[in-house]
This record gives structure tokens, C-alpha cells and sequence, in this order.
């Protein structure tokens, strides 16, 4: 997480150094209405996480391999889905936000849409990872497509001067890469967690499964967003300037809530695989360990 925070931070350093402070402004204040916009469905990666979790946990391979098929086959729906949804409706939102910069900021979101099949097969395949305690490969992949991504944009940005649309294509591109080794990551896989592209489909009982923890996690992702949206939206009222400032200092905060988030993400895979073995000690001793690390942290790097 902080490495994602340490490549955005880069982004935005060339877009403010190379592109001035209207694009930096443009590609900042795009943050809260495209998390608005992509939550509900990233909520829907730690339901198939948890779903994964406890299956392997219990010992049911079987159940396991349906759960990673259900879950791919959900993250190229919500990939297209959300796709499709940000580039149709961007600028009408961010219209009703009072953009200042409502063209760069629009150019920048389609761009960046269009990449988000991507972006959800990497999610989705990477918290499958993790779930069976994988957390290596998706930190491997991450970095690679991190670097490819800062390349990208300085050759973008600095040499064929694409502003705004440089960085977006950077980001899709760098997530297409990802996205990409995360599935040969789980095609190559010798256990449950093997995929097989000819199998991808819905099985009912593990997409239940999925939408029963994974839509409340995405809607309360979701709420959140809406009240940084409506923040957002009085910032715009200030200008380009303030929009520029309000941008970078959020990019240095996100490293708190990704310190943060760590935890979360490991309450999650322990407990859903220690609950499926119906080891129930262990889960109370994970929630424990848990809240008094995310305090620590929280209250330290506060």
C-alpha cells in the first residue's frame, strides 16, 4: 500500500514539476469521486477474499477452486462495469463538483476508466493471493508495474508533453501489467487456487457467499467517499491553487490509512481461514492483536 502511495506520489510530482499546477489540480481532485466510483466493487474483492479464506481454511479444495472462478469472473464484470460507467458519467459529476479544470479532469478519468478492468483483476487476484498467504507475489507485482509506471509518465509527460492524459495512460498501462502476472500467477498455481480461464464462471452458492460480506464492505467504502466527494466539491469552489495543495497533502495522509489498512487486510485472511477451520481462540487472539497494532500505528504516524 505504501509503495502504491510512493508511485502516485510520483505521479503527481511530474505532473506538478512538468504539466503546472492546473493538472496537478485536475489529477487530485479526481481521487475521491473515482474511489466513489470503483468502492462498492472493490468491497466485493475481501468478500471473495473471506470466501477463499474460509474454504481453505475448512480444507474443501473444492469449494476453493469455485470461489477464485466466481471471483475472477465477478472482478471482469465489475471491470467492464465500472469501465463503462466512469467514462459515460465523469464529466456530468464532475461537473455537478464545480471542477475548475472540468477538461483536463475529464480527459484524465477517461483515460484512467478505461484501464479499470485491469485494475479489478489485479485486486481481485491479488486478494486471492493473500487469502492463502500469498502476500509476496502481489508486493512483487505491484512494484514492478510501480516503476514501469513513474517510466511511463516522465517519457509521457516530460517528452511527448500528453499532460494529464500521459498519466493516465501510464496508469493503465502499468495496471494491465499487473493485472497480467497476476493471472499467470494463478495459472500456474499446482493447488485449489489454480485457475483455469476455460472454467471462469458464477457458481450461486459462492457468489452468495462473496455479495453477503462484500457488499457491505464496498457500501461503507462507499459512504465514506460520498462525504469526501461533497469536501471535494467545496474545495473546487477555492480554485486550481487550493485543488493543487489539497492534492498533494492527501497523497502524504493516504500513507496513515495504507499503515492502517494493513491490518485490516490481515484480520481478514486470518480470520476467515482460522473461522473455516473453526479454530475460534485463534480468531478472538487475531481481532486482539489486531485493533492494538492498527491503535498503535494510527496513533504514532498521527
Amino acid at each position: 500500500g505504501i509503495l502504491q502511495l510512493l508511485f502516485n506520489a510520483a505521479d503527481m510530482v511530474v505532473v506538478g514539476r512538468w504539466a503546472g499546477k492546473e493538472c496537478l489540480a485536475a489529477v487530485g481532485s479526481t481521487g475521491s469521486l473515482i474511489n466513489l466510483m470503483v468502492n462498492v466493487f472493490i468491497g466485493l474483492s475481501v468478500g471473495g477474499s473471506v470466501a477463499v479464506a474460509k474454504s481453505f481454511g475448512a480444507g474443501d479444495p473444492a469449494a476453493v477452486h469455485k470461489a477464485v472462478h466466481t471471483a475472477m469472473t465477478l472482478a471482469i464484470i465489475a471491470g467492464v462495469a465500472v469501465g463503462l460507467i466512469g467514462f459515460i458519467f465523469c464529466k456530468p459529476l464532475l461537473r455537478l463538483m464545480d471542477n475548475p479544470v472540468l477538461d483536463l479532469a475529464t480527459t484524465y478519468m477517461k483515460i484512467y476508466f478505461l484501464g479499470m478492468p485491469f485494475n479489478m483483476i489485479y485486486n481481485f487476484g491479488a486478494s486471492i493471493l493473500r487469502a492463502v498467504g500469498d502476500t509476496r507475489r502481489p508486493l512483487t507485482y505491484l512494484t514492478i508495474a510501480g516503476v514501469v509506471n513513474v517510466v511511463l509518465n516522465l517519457i509521457f509527460v516530460t517528452q511527448l508533453h500528453m499532460n494529464v492524459a500521459g498519466v493516465a495512460l501510464a496508469t493503465a498501462i502499468s495496471q494491465a501489467m499487473a493485472a497480467i502476472l497476476v493471472l499467470a500467477a494463478l495459472v500456474k498455481r499446482k493447488d485449489s487456487c489454480k485457475l483455469e480461464l476455460g472454467r471462469i464462471r458464477i457458481q450461486k452458492q459462492q457468489l452468495l457467499k462473496i455479495l453477503r460480506i462484500g457488499l457491505p464492505a464496498g457500501t461503507q467504502s462507499a459512504l465514506f467517499s460520498i462525504s469526501n466527494v461533497m469536501i471535494q466539491s467545496s474545495i473546487n469552489s477555492f480554485g486550481d491553487v487550493l485543488m493543487s495543495g489539497n492534492a498533494a497533502a492527501a497523497n502524504i495522509e493516504g500513507f496513515l490509512y495504507a499503515s492502517m489498512n494493513a491490518f485490516h487486510q490481515t484480520a481478514v485472511n486470518f480470520i476467515g481461514q482460522n473461522s473455516g477451520a473453526r479454530l475460534y481462540d485463534r480468531v478472538r487472539k487475531t481481532l486482539w492483536i489486531c485493533l492494538g497494532s492498527v491503535s498503535v500505528t494510527g496513533i504514532v504516524l498521527s
